[in-house]
């Protein structure tokens, strides 16, 4: 047993410490996965247990103000790192088919670390989402779908900031907080009654195209020459984001197209029942 332990710590010790970033691992919530895994354990707490406890018997809260703000900061915040992203790295010197991480201490390397924490912030910051939903007793929009894509984020983006601050993997966080920057004004603008429903389509739509596209550029690792970023980001991602394009393409089926079609056939059932067509 005792061998085992020590086996096992000098496990931990050469993943989180021998194999990660060392400019890095001295950044908020970085040097251990511990204080990440206590925040994502507390969430799934709170959003399953806890929070439903605690509205059992309140009536939802009135968040609308509070949501206007999160929307706005949302928004300023992926914008911000979609600039980023593209200013120093994918139109600056980056190639879209395979693009190393620079470990180097040079400015550029270390603003685009920076950036990849940010990005891992506003992913703990995104788990307000959920939140928000069991304050407001909409606990049908707790999905597994909403829980899985909010959790797996997290953890991916500390995965990022961890080991791989930058390079090709970054191209997920252009795509992903572009598509944000586009949701959240949607939000903002159904909060402020601006928005129409029939946008919610396109907004499951594009978060389609965004998993096509991060799958398609992680497969290119697997033909592309060895240009010294790993592998094995593709034997995660590329299965991650098969299975959130079926997740996704289930939701979208579901509710507007299945959803559509009974529409519809409730509607010409009734023309029927009432000896009524289109054309009389």
């Amino acid at each position: 047993m005792a061998t085992i332990i020590k086996s096992l710590l000098r496990l931990y010790h050469y993943i989180n410490d021998e194999v990660s970033d060392p400019r890095t691992k001295d950044w908020f919530l970085i040097a251990t996965p511990w204080p990440g895994l206590a925040i994502l354990g507390f969430y799934l707490y709170f959003v399953f247990t806890l929070g439903p406890r605690l509205m059992a018997n309140r009536k939802p809260f009135n968040l609308d103000r509070i949501l206007q703000v999160y929307n706005v900061v949302q928004i300023l915040a992926s914008a911000y790192l979609v600039y980023r992203a593209l200013t120093l790295a994918w139109l600056k010197s980056y190639s879209f088919v395979c693009e190393p991480v620079d470990y180097t201490d040079n400015p550029d390397a270390i603003a685009i670390a920076a950036s990849v924490w940010l990005y891992f912030m506003v992913k703990i910051v995104d788990l307000l989402d959920t939140v928000f939903f069991v304050l407001r007793k909409k606990q049908n929009q707790v999905s597994f779908l909403h829980v899985y894509h909010h959790t797996g984020m997290v953890m991916g983006a500390w995965g990022g900031v961890k080991y791989l601050p930058g390079g090709h993997v970054t191209f997920l966080g252009l795509i992903n907080s572009f598509v944000h920057v586009i949701m959240y004004s949607h939000y903002l603008a159904t909060s402020l009654k601006l928005g129409q429903p029939w946008w919610k389509k396109y907004i499951t739509q594009m978060q389609l195209v965004q998993f096509f596209l991060i799958l398609l550029h992680f497969s290119q690792l697997i033909w592309a020459d060895d240009c010294g970023f790993p592998l094995w980001p593709a034997a995660i991602f590329i299965p991650q984001n098969l299975f959130m394009i079926v997740l996704f393409g289930d939701f979208y089926y579901k509710t507007y197209i299945k959803k559509s079609k009974n529409i519809e056939q409730n509607g010409i059932s009734k023309e029927i029942v009432n000896g009524k067509t289109k054309s009389q």
